[in-house]
């Protein structure tokens, strides 16, 4: 977003003086700034990596009709249209940084439209009795605490980027939902063997690993936190002493 024009008067001139000029006073922004600006956000909402990020908002409620239906072609056509949201995922990104797009629309919009999926996905599946209710409670209460934790960071000033515990748990949890949304076994044949794998039990498992990583990159998050915020304090007693 670009930033907004800062308009000044100039300085009032003495009526049949030497011409010195007045005191410099703020005035509000003309009406064309006003239009600018809301152009400047509008720009945000319809660029490409934000469209893609709204696509895959979107796309939600037919990867829950798909995995409804329960058949094994709408279940491959669910794991499908989740494997198109994921591929927007890391795309609307790489655009937004290719093209100078990244906007703090864009920063709300993109982790949003991740957890909303994940979300909705866990739950429905909770729902339909192929996922324990236990999982996802904890799940969910580990995002929520964590997205809280990350807020509570902003508001002191701290950033706390996500580490390597954090990024191999959602790729995880990636991988585990497209197993899970799979379902059904099917027969893998390698030419020399036959296997028989139920994709909804391999999705159990690499769910339950993800767990372990949520739980650890929580750790993780919450020691960043506290070394930042400590940090910081010992920042502002030593300039306090300095004073």
């Amino acid at each position: 977003m670009t930033a907004d024009p800062e308009v000044a008067a100039e300085g009032a001139v003495a009526e049949g003086g030497a011409g010195e000029p007045g005191p410099s006073r703020s005035a509000p922004p003309p009406a064309s700034a006003r239009k600018a600006r809301r152009r400047s956000i509008f720009e945000d909402a319809v660029n490409l990596p934000n469209l893609l990020t709204f696509l895959r908002i979107a796309l939600i409620p037919v990867v829950l009709w798909f995995i409804a239906i329960g058949t094994p072609r709408a279940s491959f056509w669910a794991a499908l249209v989740y494997g198109v949201t994921a591929v927007t995922d890391f795309l609307d990104g790489w655009l937004a940084r290719r093209q100078g797009l990244v906007s703090v629309l864009g920063k709300f919009l993109d982790p949003l439209a991740d957890k909303l999926l994940v979300m909705a996905v866990l739950v429905f599946l909770v729902h339909l009795g192929h996922v324990p209710t236990w999982v996802v409670i904890l799940l969910l209460a580990r995002e929520l605490s964590i997205t809280s934790l990350r807020v509570i960071a902003m508001s002191e000033g701290v950033v706390i980027a996500a580490g390597k515990w954090g990024k191999d748990k959602t790729a995880l949890q990636m991988v585990a939902l497209l197993m899970l949304i799979v379902h059904h076994p099917y027969e893998l044949n390698f030419g020399f063997t036959v296997l028989r794998a139920s994709f909804n039990t391999m999705g159990l498992y690499l769910l339950y690993l993800s767990l372990f990583f949520a739980f650890f990159s929580a750790g993780e998050y919450v020691k960043l936190f506290v070394d930042a915020v400590e940090a910081k304090e010992e920042r502002l007693r030593a300039q306090e002493e300095d004073e």
